[in-house]
C-alpha cells in the first residue's frame, strides 16, 4: 500500500519537481498539494495523508506556524520540513514545533523517500548535512530553552547511541554501526528519552546540545 503524501509549498516549480520527483517511487503517492501554511489543517482533514512535506517559509502561514496549528488541534501527522543551508534558526524552531524530519530541498529521490518511508514509521530523520550545522551554528540558540537537567545520567552505550542519532541515522543503522539488534536499538533510544526528559529523538538532540553531550 502506498504511502499518502500531501506537498505543502508555495514555490510552484519547486512543489511541481517534488510532485515529479515522487512519481518516480513506485511507495509513494502524492494526494493533495497545498500553497501555503493556512491550507495545511483544511488539506490535513480533507485528504488524510500519511506523511505531510512542507515549506518552513510560506505565505499567510508559515510551516512552523501551521506544525504549531496541527499541534494545538491534535493533529500527529508526521512531518517533513523542507529547508536550505540559510535557514538554522527555522530549523531549530521546527524541532520545537515537533517536525519529524529535516531535508535539503535539493535532496535526491532516494533520500527523499527513504525519509518519508522512516517518519511514516513513527522514526525522526534529520538530514546530516542539516544536523552538523546544527552541532556547530545552533548551540547558542538552544542554550536560551530551559533544559538544564538531565534525569539521569547516560551510559557510554546510550552516548555512543546519541550521536549517531545526532548524525540523522535510524535505528537499523544504528544496529548495524554498533552490532547489536535494531531492538536493542529501539530500548536504548528509549532509554536515552526518558532520561533526558524529552518526548522524541529531535528534542533529544536538542538538549543533547544545550548540555554540552554532542
Amino acid at each position: 500500500m502506498k504511502i499518502k503524501v500531501m506537498l505543502a509549498e508555495d514555490q510552484n516549480l519547486v512543489r511541481e519537481g517534488l510532485r515529479n520527483l515522487l512519481e518516480l517511487s513506485d511507495n509513494i503517492e502524492v494526494v493533495a498539494e497545498v500553497i501555503d501554511g493556512a491550507e495545511v489543517i483544511d488539506g490535513l482533514n480533507k485528504f488524510q495523508p500519511d506523511v505531510l512535506l512542507t515549506d518552513i517559509r510560506m505565505p499567510r502561514m508559515t510551516g512552523i506556524e501551521a506544525l504549531k496549528a496541527m499541534r494545538e488541534q491534535g493533529i500527529d501527522t508526521p512531518s517533513i520540513i523542507l529547508t536550505t543551508f540559510d535557514d538554522h534558526q527555522l530549523v531549530l524552531e521546527g524541532m520545537q514545533a515537533g517536525a519529524n524530519g529535516y531535508l535539503l530541498k535539493d535532496v535526491s529521490l532516494e533520500s527523499l523517500v527513504n525519509a518519508i518511508e522512516s517518519v511514516h514509521r513513527g522514526e525522526t530523520l534529520v538530514q546530516p548535512a542539516i544536523t552538523e550545522r546544527i552541532l556547530k551554528g545552533l548551540s547558542s540558540l538552544a542554550s536560551k530553552e530551559d533544559d538544564s537537567e538531565v534525569v539521569e545520567e547516560l551510559s557510554p552505550k546510550e552516548l555512543e547511541v546519541l550521536r549517531l542519532v545526532a548524525g540523522g541515522y535510524s535505528n537499523r543503522e544504528i544496529s548495524t554501526a554498533i552490532h547489536k539488534s535494531e531492538g536493542t536499538v529501539k530500548n536504548q533510544v528509549s532509554s536515552i528519552l526518558e532520561k533526558l526528559g524529552v518526548r522524541d529523538r529531535t528534542q533529544a538532540v536538542l538538549k543533547a546540545i544545550n548540555l554540552g553531550l554532542l
